[in-house]
């Protein structure tokens, strides 16, 4: 990969990145079926909410996006509860998953589609610094006050479907298929904004 599309993705995916959530019910069966490292494919459009209260279900979908559509510059109501939205085929990268008691937070970094190899066969720091505070954000969110806006019929309608698969667990993407390669460990020094590959100075990163 060229060290000028490998900036670009990283620039894509980090720059502006925020967290998001999107609370709902699943079974047991469905939960286990996402694992850390991960690639999933959601078809539809990824409905979430930037306000975090808490778990309104038994599964908390935590997701760090730098490209989500702010529907409340179209729609008044949509900013009372913090309504954003992904579009249709996205993809995202299970970065961690945490369990306190009978609560699940499944924590997905939304990816451009053309790196999908890379986060398949890399690692970063930034995904680890990220994934704390995701970790922190769980528990601190896990005993909160529920947020009522986000309890009406018409927001758990929009959020109750797995992300990444069907309704009985059929995942829309096989990323055992994706090409293996080298695994890649990448570091990113954001005060110098020097990247390093395998311990080894890369590129400058912006």
């Amino acid at each position: 990969m060229k060290k000028e599309r490998l900036r670009t993705i990283y620039n894509e995916t980090f720059s502006g990145l925020k967290l998001f959530y999107r609370d709902t019910n699943l079974p047991e069966n469905l939960i286990l079926k996402y694992k850390v490292g991960q690639i999933i494919q959601e078809k539809g459009f990824t409905d979430m909410s930037s306000i975090g209260g808490g778990l309104s279900g038994n599964l908390r979908y935590l997701i760090a996006s730098a490209h989500p559509k702010d529907l409340s510059k179209f729609n008044a109501d949509s900013g009372k509860i913090g309504h954003f939205l992904l579009d249709s085929i996205a993809y995202f990268k299970v970065l961690d998953i945490q369990k306190i008691g009978n609560k699940t937070q499944i924590f997905l970094l939304n990816i451009p589609d053309n790196s999908i190899s890379l986060f398949k066969n890399s690692s970063s720091n930034l995904e680890e610094e990220i994934t704390e505070k995701a970790q922190k954000r769980f528990r601190e969110k896990i005993d909160a006050d529920l947020i009522p806006e986000l309890q009406t019929d018409n927001w758990k309608e929009r959020t109750k479907l797995p992300l990444g698969m069907s309704e009985n667990g059929e995942l829309f993407f096989d990323d055992s298929k994706i090409k293996t390669e080298t695994f890649k460990r990448i570091e990113v020094d954001t005060e110098k904004k020097i990247i390093h590959i395998n311990k080894k100075p890369w590129w400058k990163f912006w």
